[in-house]
This record gives C-alpha cells, structure tokens and sequence, in this order.
C-alpha cells in the first residue's frame, strides 16, 4: 500500500545543534544515476478487525536525463515486490512502473496524470530563503495510490496532502554530514464515487510522521523513516486501515558492463563444469539458464544432484553482491495454466531459499516470480524441447 519513495536512517546517533543558515536546493547532474531501496512493514485491518501484515520491497532506479534552468528532468523505473504468502523470507515479483517528470531546485514536480509514482509528491519542498536549527515552514503536496488490485481503480487515486516542516540540525552518519529534517503532515479527504461500486473510497483520514536525511553535497535525500496510520472508508460502509513503518535508502548504482560480466561468468561455468547453463545479456541484466532443472516430480524439492549445481553457480553469484538477483522459474506445456504458474513459482522459490541459505544474498536481495509455460524458449511438442522449457533463469539485475 504504502510503496514510496522512501530512504532508510537510524536515528540511534544524536542531532548536532548548528547555527549556521542552511541553503536546501535539489542539485541535478546531466547522466547521475542512483538507486533507492525501501522497505514498508504494514498491518491492515478492516472494520477494526486485524486481517493481514505485509512486507512489501521497493527499488527504485533513477537517471538524470535532462538539466534545464536550474530543473532535473528524472527517468525512473519503480519496481514493488511483497513478501510471499508461502515463505516469510522471500519477497516475490510485483509491479514494475515507468515514471518520467521534471522537479525543480525547491522540489516541485512536473508530471503527467497517467503515472503511479512517486506516491508522495513534492515532498519534500523547500522555501526561497536559508534555514536555520529550528525553523519551520509547510507546503502543499499530493499523494497518488495505484488501487487497480484492491479495490478495481482503473485511474489513480489523488489527495491532497500540507506536510509541515522542521529544521532539526547535523547528523553524521555514514561518513557524511547531513542534515536532518522533520515531517509530519495528517489529512481528511472525501472522494466522489465515480460508479455506484462497493469498493470506491469515498473519504480518508490519517498522519505521517518522517524523518528525513539531506545530503547537502549530493542535493537530494539520502536516507528516510516514517510511521504511518491510514484509513479508508468504502462506498460500502466498510473500512480498511493501513498502519506501519518505512525506511529506506539511497545507494549509488555503477552502470552494468554487460558484455564483460557475460564472459567473465562464461569463464566460470566452462572452469567450474557446470553444464546445461547458459549466460547472456538482456534488458534486466545478465541472465543465467539453467536448462532441465531437476525435482522431484511435480514438486519444488531440488534433487542432491541440482544443489551441488547450484552451490557452484552460488561461488559465482557470490563475485557480485551489490547486484540484486531474480529468479525466474518456467515449465514446460503440461497441465493446467494455473497449475504450471503455481509450480513455477514454487520451483523458483525454492530455489531463492537455497540461495539465500547459501549466504549469496541478503533476503532484501533475492525476488522471484514464476511464469508457467508462457515463454517457451523451444518446441513444447519434443521431449528435447520440454527439457529446456523446463528451466530456471537467474538475473543478475542491473538495477
């Protein structure tokens, strides 16, 4: 629910005081690139009545792609993932979103009504004039929820929301000095239901409280926490509250040299003999096949003779551990679609745990997803064919 954009920080050091005027502008550079990395623990309940907690996994990819008069023009890909129902240590393929706008040096957004994100717009935005420890100020931002899978929204959902502001001071953390922002903003907003439909919201209320971490250097944020406590009523009189925390933060993304990742772990398989897997570059990074991976029959238990692949092609994942990874699991044309889309996701999870039992990653790291038989790579009408349909891929992500 609450996916933003949002940057992790542990507020265990202190605030140090300053009584120097601060200047806060968005710096842009022509071609900077970076990645933000968030994740939202939420509860939801409904009517009061605890239903469900949540964890859901947030990358964000950004590129500065055009600097006009002081203005950045960002490209950014937005990808949410939430931990799986059958296992509590690996998150699973979600949305990805394509977002493209222009925001100036206070913050403001320039963006077109068809995107999903940011959520959290204008946020934060910064006065004309230097600020000292202590000083406050608020502004007028908005907030933009994709509500497609909960409750059938085809558009965005908008409200407007009137963050305030205050200056804390200095934090060093990490190495560098940044400053320390405070905020918290509550609302109450009544919707027009468009079609007589149960599940339209037609008011909510609810507050955020943040913390935000501002690189001075860097001109953007680098780190964010915040608590949150939402509540939507539904056209139908029923009520869905979302409470929970988010943190997050900014981690500098090195452009992916495909073709030399490519061949350096080719080197590997041929040195290390791991046969049936091949490598290749593509539009999500590089992608390891892993050809007629073996089970047992119908199920997701890996054979002995798969897990000592696996331990190998772990040895090389290992080379590599600031690239996240996706594990891609796919069958070959053989019972129901919804029973080959099962299978494959459990096949793909299982082996993310092995993975992740393997120390390859950290569990923020690893995301699976499972896709049936729907991207045959051979003929599904030829024993040789259903062997390599029946494969698990590994992509190392370039963001």
């Amino acid at each position: 629910m609450r996916n933003k954009l949002v940057l992790l920080v542990l507020f265990a050091l202190c605030i140090v005081p300053s009584s120097i005027a601060e200047v806060f502008r968005f710096l842009y550079t022509l071609g900077e690139t970076y990645r933000i990395l968030s994740i939202v623990k939420e509860e939801v309940y409904i009517n009061g009545v605890f239903s469900h907690q949540a964890e859901i996994l947030n990358r964000i990819a950004v590129e500065v792609v055009d600097v006009k008069e002081g203005r950045g023009k960002l490209r950014c890909t937005f990808h949410t993932s939430e931990e799986s129902k059958s296992s509590q240590r690996i998150f699973t393929w979600g949305r990805n979103y394509e977002s493209e706008f222009w925001r100036d040096s206070q913050g403001r957004m320039t963006i077109p009504e068809q995107y999903y994100m940011p959520i959290v717009r204008h946020v934060p935005f910064f006065p004309a004039k230097d600020l000292q420890v202590g000083d406050e100020w608020s502004s007028e931002g908005e907030e933009v929820h994709d509500l497609r899978d909960s409750f059938g929204l085809r558009e965005p959902l908008r409200f407007p929301i009137y963050p305030r502001y205050v200056y804390r001071g200095d934090r060093q953390w990490e190495g560098k000095n940044l400053k320390v922002i405070e905020i918290t903003y509550t609302l109450f907003h009544r919707f027009t239901p468009p079609v007589a439909t149960r599940l339209y919201p037609t008011r909510v209320g609810g507050m955020s409280k943040q913390n935000l971490l501002w690189d001075p250097v860097e001109g953007r944020p680098y780190a964010y926490e915040e608590e949150f406590d939402f509540l939507f009523e539904l056209s139908g009189g029923d009520r869905v509250e979302y409470r929970g925390k988010a943190e997050a933060k900014v981690v500098e993304s090195v452009k992916m040299d495909k073709a030399s990742l490519v061949e350096e772990i080719a080197k590997d398989l041929r040195d290390m003999a791991v046969s049936n897997t091949e490598v290749k570059g593509d539009s999500l990074g590089v992608t390891l096949t892993l050809e007629n991976v073996q089970f047992l029959p119908d199920s997701a238990t890996l054979v002995p003779e798969e897990k000592e692949k696996l331990k190998r092609i772990a040895e090389i994942l290992k080379k590599y551990p600031d690239r996240d990874i996706l594990i891609t699991g796919h069958t070959a044309l053989a019972g129901t679609a919804m029973g080959r889309k099962k299978l494959s996701e459990e096949r793909a999870m299982a082996v993310g745990e092995f993975l992740l039992n393997l120390g390859v990653r950290r569990r923020e790291q690893i995301v699976t997803r499972g896709m049936g038989a729907e991207v045959p790579i051979a003929d599904n009408t030829t024993e040789e064919g259903r062997k390599k349909n029946r494969r698990v891929e590994i992509t190392i992500l370039e963001n």
